[in-house]
């Protein structure tokens, strides 16, 4: 009965602690390894598609995204869909609603750009090629730069039109000019969205301004593909954190300037960051957006806004989610990862491959981690089997601060190695063959050389003995002839 009673009461004594002290715990939990990326991790998982990873994968990293986000309340917010990410990671720092399809208005144009850079960087487009303007790229209304038919822009006047003055008419001429017609852009664009991952997505014209209910994203959807325009192509700062600019219009009437004004006020508000772009939407249907990119000692984030009630509150509401994020991220990254050695290859042409890091390891903490405490282990096999194929993973790197797992770096090789076959082998041996023979022969040669400088030596020792034999001759001659 007695070790009953104790076996009770130290069950209510737990239950006690663990009532009374439930941040450790907390603590603990918050403090697990949420989304690491390099950019090139990352960036491949979000490049492939649901198909590709499995749906029950992109649900769990949204559980998994949604479950770090609840560890922060967050500010107070007017808009009803809102998310704050973290570029480098891509991890969420706050989220409200953060999955629930809405109209985006010109927000739709951060897509319309992927793609645009997407041809410049492939090689497809340059920014010096001449764009003519359609009748119908000419017939979109809401906001425009007021192109005519038959006008002539380069890419890069056209980009300006569409970042910094949101042009629905500049959109749709790029949009024929890469893929034909506005459709098959719009189908590029879907499936580009695909395979961000971005699952609460479908676009139906390439300015967002259309009023279909059909054409909607997220909160979360918008900082991804916000997250995947400035990692992948930083250039767009160029022309997202232009104030004002201008560009001529060339046409029948004559030629005349036109100033472009940029939509993002938050550029111009007094903040403790630099903001860095990116664009805002608004229509009937969608409210007033916005997605406020911006940087502060190093790290960037990404504010995502939806059906603010007007145009202040999408301002207001970006700007207290970034100084939240501010005041409570700070970002980690291994710009100066460990010394990789060559890896050994059984069974290859060569006996050794190179190594790489796939990416750089970022990992962004909210918790006031001492990163000067980051310990590094880098795990490697003893050798790798060939064949080897270039990008095989090898390893990698682990990172640990006080014992708990941060998260990892992958290693991977840098080169490849074919597997050897019999012919590889006889070349190998014929080479070690040859290697033995010559060094044999170059060290018979020195040993030949000294012989003959032996002997050299030896017959000069010699002719000075018959030297001084014929002086001993000369001088018994010499007596003989005294005597």
């Amino acid at each position: 009965m007695k070790r009953m009673r104790r076996w009770v009461s130290g069950w209510i004594l737990a239950g006690i602690l663990a009532g009374t002290c439930p941040g450790a715990a907390i603590r603990a939990w918050a403090s697990e390894p949420v989304l690491v990326a390099g950019s090139g991790m990352a960036e491949a998982v979000l490049e492939m598609g649901p198909g590709q990873r499995g749906e029950d994968q992109v649900t769990g990293d949204r559980e998994m995204t949604a479950a770090s986000s609840n560890t922060q309340a967050g500010p107070d917010i007017q808009a009803p869909s809102a998310v704050l990410m973290e570029a480098s990671t891509g991890q969420i720092v706050y989220e409200k609603n953060g999955d629930e399809p809405r109209s985006p208005a010109s927000i739709t144009k951060i897509m319309t750009l992927i793609l645009i850079f997407d041809a410049l960087d492939s090689g497809r487009i340059k920014m010096t090629d001449e764009v003519t303007t359609s009748a119908y790229a000419k017939s979109m209304g809401g906001s425009q730069v007021f192109l005519e038919e038959g006008e002539v822009q380069t890419v890069e006047t056209l980009i300006k039109c569409i970042v910094i003055a949101s042009g629905n008419d500049a959109s749709v001429a790029m949009a024929e000019y890469i893929a034909g017609d506005e459709k098959t852009f719009v189908d590029m664009m879907n499936e580009r969205a695909k395979g961000l991952g971005m699952t609460a997505t479908h676009f139906e014209d390439c300015c967002g301004l259309t009023e279909s209910k059909t054409h909607v994203t997220s909160a979360r959807d918008i900082a991804m593909m916000s997250r995947e325009l400035i990692n992948r192509y930083p250039e767009i700062h160029n022309y997202s954190t232009v104030w004002m600019d201008t560009i001529t219009h060339v046409t029948k009437q004559g030629t005349k300037e036109f100033g472009l004004s940029n939509t993002n006020k938050l550029l111009k508000m007094a903040t403790n960051f630099q903001v860095t772009g990116l664009k805002t939407g608004s229509t009937s249907i969608a409210k007033y957006c916005l997605s406020a990119t911006a940087e502060k000692d190093g790290v960037r984030l990404i504010a995502s806004i939806m059906a603010a009630p007007d145009y202040k509150a999408r301002f207001s509401d970006a700007a207290a989610l970034l100084n939240y994020g501010y005041a409570n991220c700070r970002l980690y990254e291994d710009k100066e990862p460990l010394t990789l050695p060559g890896m050994p290859v059984e069974n290859g042409v060569d006996d050794a491959v190179e190594l790489r890091y796939e990416g750089t390891f970022a990992y962004l903490g909210l918790h006031g981690e001492d990163f000067n405490a980051v310990e590094r282990t880098l795990k490697l096999p003893e050798s790798l089997q060939a064949p080897v194929e270039e990008g095989q993973a090898a390893g990698v790197v682990e990172y640990h601060i006080g014992g708990e797992k941060l998260g990892e770096l992958p290693v991977v090789t840098a080169g490849s190695v074919r597997d050897a076959k019999f012919g590889d082998y006889v070349k190998k041996m014929a080479g070690a063959l040859f290697m033995e023979e010559k060094g044999a022969k170059e060290g018979m040669g020195e040993t030949d050389v000294n012989h003959v400088e032996s002997q050299a030596q030896g017959g000069n020792e010699m002719e000075g003995t018959g030297e001084s034999e014929e002086s001993r001759g000369g001088a018994g001659e010499g007596t003989e002839e005294a005597a």
